[in-house]
């Protein structure tokens, strides 16, 4: 009876580690929480970043020039059972409606979405760089065209 009740013990912790690592996707973007800036003539470029809870991140990203807000969206990474989803709302974009797109785990050393049915971007990737910055590239089709565009960005805390 012992033994059984030793075995059971070591099936169930067994069991509780392994689903604990396949839907633990989320640890890929562990890096990203905080401030990252880029200031220019253009104006300032600003994401912000804090982790919420296990499954969740929270980041919010506007472009100030001056004293105009001209970009403001907020973004949010979330674990879904095994997927890892980047939704991003655009004040003024979409009917202020959320766009997700989806993790490539494939992809290494970035955080890439996708979602081929958005019309721009349909693909969003963060690189984090060994020099303490952060590319952030979008790419997609505009006026019929590929187009992208990336931005470089320092952490500041």
């Amino acid at each position: 009876m012992k033994k059984i009740a030793v075995l059971f013990v070591l099936v169930l912790a067994l069991t509780s580690c392994k689903k604990s690592k396949n839907t633990s996707k989320i640890v890929v973007a562990d890096w990203l929480p905080g401030k990252w800036e880029n200031e220019s003539v253009d104006g300032d470029l600003l994401e912000i970043w804090k982790k919420t809870n296990d499954s969740v991140y929270d980041g919010v990203s506007f472009f100030i020039k001056g004293k105009d807000t001209l970009h403001f969206e907020t973004i949010q990474l979330q674990q879904k059972g095994e997927n890892l989803l980047y939704v991003s709302t655009i004040r003024g974009q979409n009917g202020d409606e959320a766009v997700t797109f989806v993790h490539k785990p494939e992809i290494e050393k970035q955080l890439v979405f996708e979602n081929p049915k958005n019309s721009y971007p349909k693909k969003i990737s963060y690189s984090n760089q060994p020099n303490g910055s952060l590319t952030i590239l979008i790419s997609g089709i505009q006026q019929g065209k590929p187009s992208s565009t990336s931005y470089s960005l320092k952490k500041s805390n």
